[in-house]
């Protein structure tokens, strides 16, 4: 949580203090920006599990098809995620990267500040599940999820073709799990991260 706010001021304070000359986002233009993203899952997971926050890398690019509509594909360094028992002691943790589709509109696409939104398909990839403690002996594997995703966002013009940006997103992640002893397999049901995720960005257009 300490990680969530220190992105939501360091996005307050880059707003308030940057002051560039406006650039019209254009048919054809690339936008691509690179920061990072805080992954905040739902409270509530699972009646069996919970899964932690993590902050990575990540980059995004979008195209312009008009100076309003876009084509915005999300990338990141995979996240890392410590899973613990409902109200009791971690028991394992997995990766998973979280490429987005979106498509965007820009709803001023010719002033200094240019917010936006954009509705998308988030496809999950979960890998090196790993099990500690009380599960130890146990295997956990996860499936992949695809689900919906939607994003807002705003661009802040610096100087040339630099600018800053900041979104919020929130994705539809939910998971199968299950775990693998010697001698039983146990479903845990399905995990529901479906999370909010705040990031800042320095982006560049071409």
């Amino acid at each position: 949580m300490q990680t969530k706010k220190s992105l939501l001021l360091s996005a307050a304070l880059v707003f308030a203090t940057s002051s560039g000359a406006a650039l019209a986002h254009e048919a054809g233009s690339w936008l691509l920006r690179v920061g990072a993203h805080h992954i905040e899952p739902k409270s509530n997971n699972s009646d069996i599990v919970e899964v932690d926050a993590d902050t990575m890398l990540t980059f995004n690019g979008t195209y312009m098809f008009t100076g309003n509509l876009g084509l915005e594909v999300l990338a990141a360094l995979p996240f890392e995620h410590d899973i613990k028992l409902e109200n009791g002691p971690k028991v394992a943790s997995t990766k998973h990267l979280p490429p987005t589709v979106s498509v965007v509109w820009h709803f001023m696409p010719t002033a200094p500040i240019k917010p936006y939104a954009g509705v998308g398909v988030n496809y999950t990839l979960f890998f090196d599940e790993d099990t500690t403690g009380p599960l130890s002996d146990a295997k956990l594997s996860l499936d992949d999820s695809l689900g919906f995703a939607v994003v807002l966002g705003v661009d802040v013009e610096l100087q040339g073709n630099w600018f800053l940006n900041a979104d919020l997103r929130y994705m539809n992640i939910e998971t199968d799990g299950k775990l693998r002893f010697e001698d039983e397999t146990v479903d845990i049901g399905t995990v529901e991260i479906d999370p909010w995720i705040i990031g800042v960005n320095l982006g560049y257009r071409f």
